[in-house]
């Protein structure tokens, strides 16, 4: 019997009071049995208007039939035919602006907790299978993948399904990118992420850590030593900033800083090889998700008053509802139609302050928000010891500069076709932050994705010739 509930069944959390001060993960799953009930809401629709907003394309009425069945297995078998990880999508895909927002139940009550049931077949395959995934036979084919997040992952683990041998050049120690460097504990346990990098592995991907393309080799080196194709998805992690007097003081942070130091170094630990300012009073400027993990962070470790200062109102909040609605629980502060103009020394060159305005909405911009205008006279002064910003991100530019007709953007993105990710160079191909600028996880994945495929067809079609 399907389940006509006008109400999606509730996800689990810890409480807010105790979960403000520990890096434990937030929600904590469903059980067997409500995640069948959830999967009983799902109408098995004839059009499946959910797999359209679902920018990998997972055949999601297919893997919930098996979910209501209780086969949870052959749910996440279904779900792997199209995505490498399914896990973090679980966790940290928008899905009430993707495949939710497409769903028919959505109509007169509240959409099937599409993620919610997508995490719950990833993390019973992760529990309960010990079997190794089966590594394809080789092509012969090879290809280099630039980065180890969401892009990169994807596109190699769809690469090596089809028999390429793939190699993934990571810059830092440890593979994953942003899903390892940007995004908290508390959110997406690092094991998790290990768990799918684990299985990519297992499928006969390799990964180099501590490789900086464009110092430690370049492109052209890699196509020398006889990579076919080559994958850049290295990512956005080029900070910016207001330019507003202060911005040098000590105590002030990108969020990339800042939260690199807390998730990749492990800053909240104790004693840490790697440490952080434990500050009092924070402010964080900007109303991503990126600003909410960080305001989110700063509470965790200490902080006793964490503000979101952000120029426009709360209905032009870029952040997902779920996680503007967590960090209101944990306590976190929003100033709202507020503007820093300076950062403000203490008597040692720390913050000692932030001088900021207050905002007014006028008409809409291209971005076809309503434009914040500045309210006479509102100047007032914020009393905070650090400041974290949170203001958008930019691809680095050491990969372009070391390869000679790779065509780029004025701001930095990597210039590539939308359907394929080929760009202005032969064989080299682009996606998911370092073409966009900084998105989402699952737009990064369907990149990644759409890359693979064109790679494939490529590298086939030159060797017919």
């Amino acid at each position: 019997m399907p389940n006509m509930s006008p109400k999606k069944n509730e996800m689990p959390t810890q409480a807010p009071d105790v979960r403000n001060k520990n890096f434990k993960e937030v929600a904590l799953g469903y059980t067997p049995e409500t995640a069948i009930d959830e999967a009983k809401r799902c109408l098995n629709c004839k059009h499946k208007p959910c797999v359209a907003g679902c920018p990998v394309k997972i055949h999601i009425p297919a893997f919930i039939e098996k979910m209501a069945q209780g086969d949870f297995e052959g749910a996440y078998e279904i779900i792997a035919q199209s995505s490498s990880l399914p896990a973090v999508c679980g966790r940290v895909c928008p899905q009430e602006t993707q495949c939710e927002q497409k769903c028919v139940r959505g109509i007169k009550g509240e959409p099937v907790a599409i993620g919610r049931l997508e995490r719950f077949a990833a993390d019973y395959h992760n529990a309960n299978c010990k079997t190794a995934a089966k590594k394809p036979e080789s092509n012969g084919h090879k290809v280099a993948v630039i980065g180890s997040g969401p892009s990169g992952l994807t596109c190699a683990g769809d690469l090596a399904k089809a028999g390429y041998e793939v190699t993934v050049f990571e810059a830092l120690h440890l593979a994953g990118g942003v899903l390892v460097y940007g995004i908290p504990e508390f959110r997406l346990p690092k094991a998790i992420v290990q768990k799918e990098i684990d299985t990519l592995k297992e499928l006969g991907v390799t990964v180099e850590t501590n490789v900086v393309i464009g110092k430690s080799t370049s492109i052209d080196e890699l196509m020398e030593s006889g990579f076919e194709a080559v994958f850049i998805g290295s990512g956005a992690g080029l900070p910016r900033f207001m330019g507003i007097p202060g911005e040098n003081l000590k105590g002030v942070y990108s969020a990339n800083e800042f939260l690199t130091r807390v998730n990749l170094m492990k800053a909240y630990k104790d004693e840490p090889s790697t440490p952080i300012m434990h500050a009092s009073k924070v402010a964080v400027v900007g109303g991503g998700n990126v600003a909410m993990d960080a305001a989110r962070c700063a509470k965790r470790l200490g902080a006793k008053d964490v503000y979101i200062v952000y120029r426009r109102s709360m209905e032009e909040l870029p952040a997902r509802a779920e996680e503007v609605e967590h960090a209101q629980e944990e306590g976190i502060i929003f100033k709202l139609l507020t503007n820093p103009t300076e950062i403000l020394p203490d008597e040692n060159r720390f913050v000692g302050g932030m001088k900021c305005v207050e905002m007014e909405l006028g008409e809409p911009d291209a971005s076809g928000r309503r434009r914040p205008v500045v309210k006479e006279g509102s100047e007032f002064v914020l009393d905070v010891d650090c400041v974290i910003m949170s203001i958008g991100t930019s691809p680095n530019p050491l990969i372009k500069s070391t390869t000679e007709g790779l065509a780029v953007h004025k701001w930095g993105g990597i210039i590539a076709d939308e359907g394929t990710g080929k760009t202005s160079r032969e064989g080299v191909y682009a996606g998911g932050d370092a073409v966009t600028g900084a998105a989402t996880v699952i737009l990064a994945m369907g990149a990644g994705k759409d890359a693979a495929k064109a790679i494939d067809e490529y590298i086939q079609s030159k060797n017919k010739e």
